[in-house]
C-alpha cells in the first residue's frame, strides 16, 4: 500500500493540465507582446516628435540670426520687398564690409553684396508630400533643407515690438497689438512655424496615436534699422 501510495505522488502532468498551462503561457505571450509592440510605437513616435521639433527649433536660430543681421552696411533695412511675403524672406547685407585684416577679401567684395551668406532666401518647398524649410544662398552653397514635416511657416512685418496669442496647437499666430507693415518698412518680424504629425489609426484600435501639433514662434528686432519705438 505503502509503495503504491508512494508512485502515485510522482506521477508527472496529465495531457490536460499541460495543454492548460500551455493556454495560459500562450495568453500571457500575447498579452505581453501588444504591450511591447505599442510601447515601440509610442517610442518611435516620440522620436519623430522630438526630431521634427529639433529640425524646427534649430532652423529657427538660424533665421533668427541671420535675419536679425539684414541691412548691415546697407542704407535700407536688407529685406528684399519683392521677393519677400507671407511664406517667404529674402534678406541682404554686406557682411565683409569692415574685413581689412583679411587679404582674401578684396577691396571690390568688400563694396558689394555678393559673397557667400549676403543674400539669403528662406522660402517653403513642397515634395513628396511633406514640406520642407529652405536656404537658398544666391553666392554661396545653393539651397539647404533646414527643416522637414512642416506645417506651415508664416511671417508677419511691424515697425516695432509686438505682442500677441501664439496658440499651442495653432498653425498662426492672433491678435497681435499692432498693424503689421509692409517688408521695406520692417524693423520687427515674427516667424511663426507650424509641425504636425498626423494621426496613425483610429481611437481604440492597438498601437492610435493622436495627431499632434506645435506652432514654434520667434521674434526678431532687425538691429541695423532704428527701432524708435521698442
Amino acid at each position: 500500500m505503502s509503495s503504491l501510495q508512494k508512485r502515485d505522488t510522482n506521477r508527472g502532468f496529465s495531457l490536460l493540465e499541460l495543454l492548460i498551462a500551455l493556454g495560459i503561457t500562450m495568453v500571457l505571450m500575447t498579452a505581453a507582446a501588444t504591450l511591447l509592440a505599442n510601447g515601440l510605437r509610442m517610442r518611435s513616435r516620440e522620436n519623430q516628435k522630438s526630431d521634427a521639433l529639433a529640425d524646427t527649433q534649430r532652423a529657427l536660430n538660424i533665421m533668427s540670426r541671420e535675419i536679425a543681421n539684414a541691412g548691415f552696411n546697407m542704407t535700407n533695412n536688407g529685406i528684399v520687398a519683392a521677393d519677400s511675403g507671407k511664406n517667404k524672406i529674402r534678406i541682404r547685407a554686406n557682411l565683409n564690409k569692415f574685413e581689412y585684416d583679411n587679404p582674401a577679401i578684396s577691396i571690390e567684395s568688400r563694396n558689394n553684396i555678393q559673397d557667400e551668406s549676403e543674400d539669403i532666401t528662406y522660402f517653403i518647398n513642397v515634395a513628396d508630400n511633406t514640406m520642407y524649410l529652405a536656404r537658398q544662398d544666391e553666392f554661396g552653397n545653393g539651397s539647404t533643407v533646414l527643416a522637414n514635416r512642416i506645417d506651415s511657416m508664416n511671417i508677419h512685418y511691424f515697425d516695432q515690438k509686438v505682442d500677441y496669442t501664439a496658440p499651442p496647437k495653432g498653425s498662426d499666430i492672433k491678435d497681435w497689438t499692432v498693424p503689421e507693415v509692409s517688408p521695406a518698412n520692417a524693423k520687427y518680424i515674427v516667424i511663426a512655424i507650424s509641425v504636425t504629425l498626423d494621426q496613425i489609426g483610429t481611437p481604440g484600435s492597438p498601437g492610435y496615436q493622436p495627431r499632434y501639433s506645435v506652432l514654434l514662434c520667434s521674434d526678431i528686432a532687425l538691429r541695423n534699422t532704428t527701432l524708435w519705438k521698442y
